[in-house]
């Protein structure tokens, strides 16, 4: 019965992986109260992305001087929460009345959206590597490249 169990377990996983592109699959809310708490969370997540890009963006309009170490942390924070994203957006809430700004294009596109979140992961990690280095003349570039990948998620999955 164990056995049984396990293989169709792994099996459910292999479909999901193959249907979905990963392990991480997308989930209907179960009711009003989960879509409005993962709504919550998720905009809990969206509001620290801003909280750690406005300094980046101000930087890279020349707003405020650049900053190393704000650069380096920022893009680290950047990066760690891309790597929440999906867990956070993987519920869908269509089915309920929940205030979002989130299009339904996000669970009918998803592989396309997780696409999206890796390059913001990529860009962070890339910021990360040129703060480093400390060449304050590629820092806007490669600031822009992390604004570009936020733009390109909210011109295709945030209603304005």
């Amino acid at each position: 019965m164990k056995q049984l169990l396990k293989t169709g377990l792994m099996a459910a996983v292999v479909v999901t992986s193959l249907t979905t592109g990963s392990v991480l699959a997308q989930e209907a809310a179960m009711n009003e109260k989960h879509a409005k708490a993962a709504t919550k969370y998720r905009h809990a997540l969206y509001t620290l992305v801003a909280s750690n890009m406005g300094p980046l963006g101000g930087m890279a309009k020349g707003a405020i001087p650049f900053n190393q170490e704000v650069i380096e942390t920022n893009a680290m924070r950047l990066e760690q929460l891309a790597d929440m994203m999906a867990d956070y957006v993987k519920v869908d809430t269509r089915k309920f009345d929940v205030d979002t700004e989130a299009k339904d294009e996000i669970w009918e596109n998803w592989s396309d959206f997780e696409g999206k979140i890796s390059a913001l992961k990529s860009a962070a990690a890339n910021l990360q590597t040129v703060a480093a280095a400390g060449d304050e003349s590629k820092f806007a570039q490669a600031i822009g490249k992390v604004g570009g990948t936020c733009k390109s998620c909210h011109d295709d999955y945030k209603a304005d």
